[in-house]
């Protein structure tokens, strides 16, 4: 009888030991999983950078690894923005370089020999299961359930809203500000809970960390004040919050303020007063809790009535004198364009001009998330239904990234990880809940003790089975998405021909490479300002305009260029010293996003600094937008026309149709018999979508 216990203990602690080699197990094959699943890009392409920002941050990443730490701070870049060059390590966010060069380094001290190009394109995959770790820890938190932990951890290891950020070869700044964004919540809610200040300083940390990485840092430096000043309000208020707040709030600051690209801005800005009010809000209230505790209730309560509108004049005057001396500088564009989804396209054009800008059209929701479209609602249900410090916090940020996710189609990415965790808070307690139904009851639990019903059992089936399809049917939609949507890098385009046979079109880089071995080492590019980076990274050439649009009077006299006739176009290419003109046209090969459907963005930004550049000259009489016989004249006879569709009237694309018609547009052009005046063709790619023309010098004066 003496061993019994002894036996029963040693089975509590096998079933302890079988529980944490379980979660272990399911966590690192949900660390695979997330890995592998941003691999099709590189099995069915090879181990190339995507898209254009990343190719600026692979060049960086390389002059870092080269050069070192102090020249790439001080490194100024005369191959962008010609003639005016850019500094580079004051105005980047450089923990994404930083990330990529230390992994190199630490590779190489033990001798693993890796090329950089290979850690940048694979760096996005591996934080991606860094994500599913900290957000395992993070929903955790929310729900108080390793359950729901492994769930959330295994939905955002897939989901294609966060996936879109971080395949292989996308080697930008969300692919690890995402986990710095998360890391940051989940240390957050940690200091909230313990009030130890060891997760106060964690959180100020990574906080950094995510300063470094992304501009997104700003949802961070809100979303936290919000949920302070939430649990104020809701009297929820404790010492463990005043010592977590406190903490990360200046030391956060502080180590902010490190970054260059920040500096001052983190208290000088409008989208941080938001943190300093509340810091400064906080103290008065814990200075009122511990004056009541000496002057007693009836005299506080007069000292309120005299006080509140002294601090709060006191507080508004500041603002006001903050604001009319430049001291807090006002809200950015983008900001504006947060709570106004018109203020870029009235205001600021090459905000506006961004795909990623628009706003979310309700089939992306459902493209980007499934099920957790459905699943949202249901854990913030569940989360009201029991409310802690920090199911408040998840019920914040899951309301705020709808409404940012629905205003900018890019912080889809903001929105992706709370709503996996708030759709695993429904998973699982939903089979929590109707689980019961299905088991069979324990022979030493009385009938009385469960309250039945008819057909429970079968209604706890069909619910069961209900959730599992949906989470089976989501596996299977996250998988297709990957492969097919978001696996593609642009530099690289592929296509299928009737046969089922994928025809690839290398256009892109064939055309770089020229340029890179053909051109003069100082010659400078005019091209639109989507592929400058590209440019100066793989054709190492010096362009005018690149992916930072900084300066929006340069870009708009690339843009005047561009909707001018070819005379006035002459005169601004030769101001800017250009010595080649790179245009992208798809009307050959069906490719969509060229010049011509993005020249409409460039007329409006020409426009806005110079009157004479006028939108509707570009529509015909009826107000529309065509490149054949129906066109406006300005339309047909524009230096971007002439350079895509120089040469194209000779040119059959289609069977049944006429010479010169356009198979993006569906039409024949209006305009084929011309010659240029000022330009040369200089090199044309393979399926003509990246065309590459020679200014020719002026003539000669005199004789």
């Amino acid at each position: 009888m003496k061993g019994i216990p002894a036996i029963a203990g040693v089975a509590k602690i096998n079933a302890k030991k079988q529980e944490f080699l379980l979660t272990a197990l399911i966590l690192g094959l949900i660390y695979i999983l997330a890995f592998s699943t941003r691999l099709f890009s590189v099995i069915r392409f090879e181990s190339v950078i995507h898209e254009f920002d990343p190719y600026f941050n692979f060049r960086s990443t390389k002059y870092l690894v080269s050069e070192g730490f102090y020249n790439f701070i001080n490194w100024f870049d005369q191959m962008s923005w010609y003639p005016l060059g850019r500094i580079v390590g004051g105005t980047v966010y450089p923990g994404l370089m930083f990330t990529a060069a230390s992994v190199y380094w630490f590779l190489h001290f033990f001798n693993i020999t890796i090329d950089i190009r290979n850690v940048c394109v694979l760096l996005a995959p591996l934080f991606a299961s860094n994500t599913a770790m900290v957000t395992y820890l993070f929903a955790k938190e929310i729900d108080d359930s390793k359950a729901t932990g492994l769930v959330a951890a295994a939905m955002i290891a897939i989901v294609p809203g966060y996936i879109s950020r971080s395949v292989a070869g996308s080697f930008d700044n969300e692919g690890i500000a995402i986990f710095a964004l998360i890391f940051t919540f989940y240390t957050w809610v940690k200091a909230v809970k313990t009030g130890a200040l060891f997760w106060s300083c964690l959180c100020a940390l990574a906080y950094f960390y995510m300063v470094s990485a992304w501009g997104g840092y700003v949802f961070i430096i809100n979303l936290i004040p919000m949920h302070v000043l939430a649990l104020l309000f809701t009297g929820r208020y404790s010492n463990r919050l005043y010592v977590a707040y406190c903490s990360f709030y200046v030391m956060g600051t502080i180590l902010a303020m490190q970054i260059s690209f920040v500096g001052f801005q983190h208290v000088q800005s409008s989208e941080h007063m938001v943190a300093m009010g509340t810091f400064g809000l906080l103290q008065v209230y814990v200075f009122s809790l511990w004056l009541k505790s000496f002057i007693g209730e009836a005299l506080f309560t007069s000292f309120l009535r005299a006080a509140i509108p002294i601090v709060a004049g006191t507080a508004l005057a500041l603002a006001f004198i903050g604001q009319a001396t430049g001291y807090i500088s006002p809200w950015t564009g983008r900001f504006y364009s947060l709570l106004d989804p018109t203020y870029a396209k009235k205001h600021i054009p090459i905000i506006a001009s961004v795909s990623e800008h628009q706003p979310t059209t309700w089939s992306s929701f459902f493209f980007d998330l499934h099920i957790l479209t459905f699943l949202f609602p249901a854990g913030i249900y569940f989360c009201f239904k029991k409310l802690t410090d920090a199911n408040i916090f998840a019920v914040l940020y899951g309301i705020t990234s709808v409404y940012f996710a629905g205003v900018m189609v890019r912080l889809m990415l903001v929105l992706a990880p709370i709503s996996c965790v708030l759709a695993a808070v429904a998973a699982s307690q939903s089979l929590r809940t109707y689980m019961k139904f299905v088991k069979p009851r324990p022979a030493r639990i009385s009938k009385k003790a469960v309250v039945e019903f008819p057909v429970q059992k079968e209604i706890g089936l069909v619910l069961v089975s209900g959730v599992t399809l949906m989470l089976i049917f989501y596996v299977f939609h996250c998988t297709w998405v990957t492969s097919e949507a978001y696996s593609s890098p642009s530099i690289v385009l592929a296509a299928k021909q009737p046969d089922g046979s994928r025809i690839i079109f290398d256009d892109f880089r064939e055309a770089y490479w020229w340029l890179r071995m053909n051109t003069a080492p100082d010659a400078r590019v005019m091209s639109w300002w989507d592929y400058g980076y590209q440019i100066t990274a793989m054709a190492n050439r010096t362009v005018l305009v690149d992916n930072n649009t900084w300066n929006n009077t340069h870009i708009s006299q690339v843009g005047q260029a561009m909707a001018s006739d070819e005379d006035f176009a002459y005169e601004i290419m030769s101001k800017m010293d250009v010595d080649y003109v790179l245009v992208i046209f798809g009307g050959l090969t069906g490719y969509s996003s060229d010049d011509i459907n993005k020249f409409l963005w460039m007329v409006r930004i020409g426009g806005s600094t110079n009157p004479d550049i006028v939108e509707t000259d570009y529509y015909n009489s009826r107000g529309e937008f065509r490149i054949d016989n129906g066109g406006s004249n300005t339309m047909l006879n524009c230096l971007m026309y002439k350079l895509c569709y120089y040469r194209f009237g000779q040119v059959y694309t289609e069977r049944g149709q006429p010479s010169g018609y356009d198979r993006v547009r569906g039409a024949e052009i209006g305009n084929k018999d011309f010659e240029l005046k000022y330009l040369d063709e200089a090199y044309t790619s393979e399926h003509w979508i990246v065309r590459i023309y020679k200014v020719n010098p002026p003539e000669n004066r005199g004789g």
